[in-house]
């Protein structure tokens, strides 16, 4: 027999099969229900009702991987930017509504050289998103956000609740062992500040008052004002990873729990800064820029008179003692800094 044929079986007889299987054997045929023309049409119907209704088959997933920016952390943001300053962060921190501001104070920074050193703290996904498609790597959010709708009102609970993350971002960034200046966007620089930053100190600020100082004034912390506090701005901090500068920041968080934002008392930040300033006073070794250099925005756009004899001198500009985008942007304007419009191809955001 060949290794290929099967050898041939007879059938079992009816008599040595199970009584239902036998049964089974001896019935007539018919043919199942599931092929009847009726159940057929039936079946082919539901099918185009299907097609109809879902065209592109059952929803799915997308297989579109997740944005990595999400679980982008300070920790690795903080080391990116810092690889290009030698240990040195540029910080800034924004919700959607300041980008045109962002971009315009970027286009400074890299004129001075420091533009890959510069790290924005994204106060919304949208924003988070929108830079790090243009500029990767160099802006991060720190959860929980804050509702970016209302952080641009100053005097806002928004604003209050915007700028008071500040000093949280400021000591992550310290304990981290890295130095770091933070500034406001609605700032431009004119030349480059780090040759200011002399000697070994804690912090390094500027004052927001103005009165004309002499061009030798003291870098000391100057008196407090009216209101008991000194008046210095919260808006360029140059700080050091020393225990004098964590020492500070927690102070300032600590200020800002006890001046929580209220209806009657519209909060900033910017007086807990100073209520922590004169409260450590002696135990942080703090620094105040020249006013020649870093001038409040009351000085440099109100006295014409002072920007003539310190013309050449001026490093940082603050557009502050005025409130709204378009009366900033109109300023900024008038006095030629307004730079987006024509030179958006020097910003690393490009046109937003």
């Amino acid at each position: 027999m060949s290794l290929h044929q099967r050898p041939h079986q007879k059938p079992p007889a009816t008599d040595s099969l199970p009584a239902s299987a036998a049964a089974a054997a001896a019935a007539p045929s018919r043919p199942l229900p599931l092929l009847t023309l009726p159940y057929l049409f039936s079946l082919l119907a539901l099918l185009l009702l299907l097609a109809l209704l879902f065209p592109w088959g059952p929803p799915r997933h997308s297989s579109a991987p997740a944005s990595p920016w999400r679980g982008y952390t300070l920790q690795e943001a903080a080391a990116f930017a810092a690889r290009a300053g030698n240990g040195t962060i540029v910080l800034a921190a924004v919700s959607g509504p300041y980008l045109p501001f962002l971009s315009n104070w970027l286009i400074t920074v890299r004129r001075a050289g420091r533009a890959d050193q510069v790290l924005v703290v994204a106060e919304d996904y949208d924003t988070l998103e929108r830079i790090n498609a243009a500029w990767p790597g160099h802006a991060v959010l720190v959860p929980p956000a804050p509702d970016a709708q209302v952080a641009h009102k100053f005097g806002s609970q928004g604003f209050f609740n915007f700028t008071s993350r500040r000093p949280r971002h400021l000591l992550q960034i310290l304990e981290l062992g890295y130095s770091v200046m933070y500034n406001d966007v609605d700032m431009v620089w004119l030349a480059d500040p780090f040759p200011y930053i002399v000697g070994d100190h804690d912090v390094y600020f500027m004052d927001d008052m103005t009165p004309v100082k002499p061009l030798d004034h003291s870098h000391e912390l100057p008196p407090p004002g009216k209101k008991g506090r000194t008046y210095i701005c919260s808006c360029m901090i140059f700080l050091r990873p020393t225990e004098g500068a964590k020492l500070l920041l927690r102070k300032w968080i600590e200020e800002l729990k006890e001046q929580p934002w209220s209806k009657k008392q519209k909060a900033n930040d910017q007086p807990a800064f100073n209520w922590a300033l004169n409260k450590t006073a002696g135990q942080v070794d703090v620094y105040l820029l020249p006013q020649s250099a870093f001038p409040t925005g009351g000085l440099y756009f109100k006295n014409k008179t002072w920007v003539k004899e310190t013309k050449g001198k001026h490093v940082i500009i603050h557009n502050n003692y005025i409130t709204g985008f378009e009366k900033k942007i109109k300023r900024f304007r008038d006095h030629g800094l307004w730079l987006v419009d024509e030179h958006s191809d020097e910003s690393p955001l490009g046109r937003i």
